[in-house]
């Protein structure tokens, strides 16, 4: 296995008397692709947010290439510019669809940030719309330009929450490939959260189920979907209802 870039331990993030996340133990390594999958309320998008430093944990920490995140350690800038979301509903600026992209590069203050909007809007095939106005797209570019935006600053860890729901299929593969091939050409890690199976398959290196803020299982993607240890996993495998 590749090195390990966050290492999760005894992290419990509750609200109120609530435990929305329990995870006692989990590594996620350099340039693999791990899909997140389970019922809705499950827990994966406040896992992402424990990944991208937006809250703490109650108690537990994340270790992140060496630095340490918990309820007492907030994460330095510099740490948590390596790591960026797209979120299923993403909010576009009112400006063109290139600035939208170049908005985080030129906040930075990195250079070329004009040519890398541009090379990123390639990437998901919007070079086209460059000059519209983001109010003017569709569901499906908007989320394409939304991927952009974060592909453009080079992630080292990309965080997805369901960033092809309810779009087609052409929209799906697109924004499929064009993640893949980020990791391909920069060896990020990427933390996808989908509840589709058939593209969790498609995607990832390993799959984990989770249920009630816990992870029931992490396994290979092929082993996962063909020889999964745990019930619970292959009762959700096998569409049956688990809450």
């Amino acid at each position: 296995m590749a090195e390990p870039m966050y290492a999760l331990s005894g992290v419990l993030k509750r609200y109120g008397h609530k435990t929305a996340v329990l995870v006692e133990r989990l590594d996620i390594c350099r340039g693999e692709v791990l899909a997140l999958v389970g019922p809705s309320g499950a827990g994966k998008s406040t896992l992402l947010r424990l990944l991208n430093f937006l809250e703490p944990p109650t108690s537990g920490h994340v270790d992140f290439d060496g630095a340490r995140f918990d309820a007492e350690t907030p994460m330095a800038l510099a740490q948590r510019r390596r790591v960026t979301t797209v979120f299923q509903r993403p909010a576009l600026l009112r400006m063109s669809v290139r600035d939208n992209v170049a908005y985080g590069l030129r906040l930075r203050g990195e250079a070329g940030a004009g040519s890398r909007a541009a090379d990123a809007l390639r990437q998901v095939g919007l070079q086209d719309l460059a000059r519209s106005g983001a109010a003017t797209l569709s569901g499906g570019e908007a989320q394409r330009v939304a991927l952009a935006r974060a592909l453009a600053i080079a992630p080292e860890v990309l965080l997805l929450d369901e960033p092809t729901a309810n779009l087609d299929p052409a929209n799906v593969r697109l924004i499929e490939a064009a993640v893949l091939e980020h990791r391909r050409a920069r060896g990020c890690a990427c933390v996808w959260v989908t509840h589709n199976l058939a593209q969790a398959r498609r995607v990832a290196d390993r799959v984990a189920l989770m249920l009630e803020g816990q992870l029931v299982e992490v396994a290979p993607a092929a082993e996962f979907f063909s020889a999964p240890k745990d019930p619970r996993t292959a009762a959700f495998v096998g569409g049956e209802m688990v809450w």
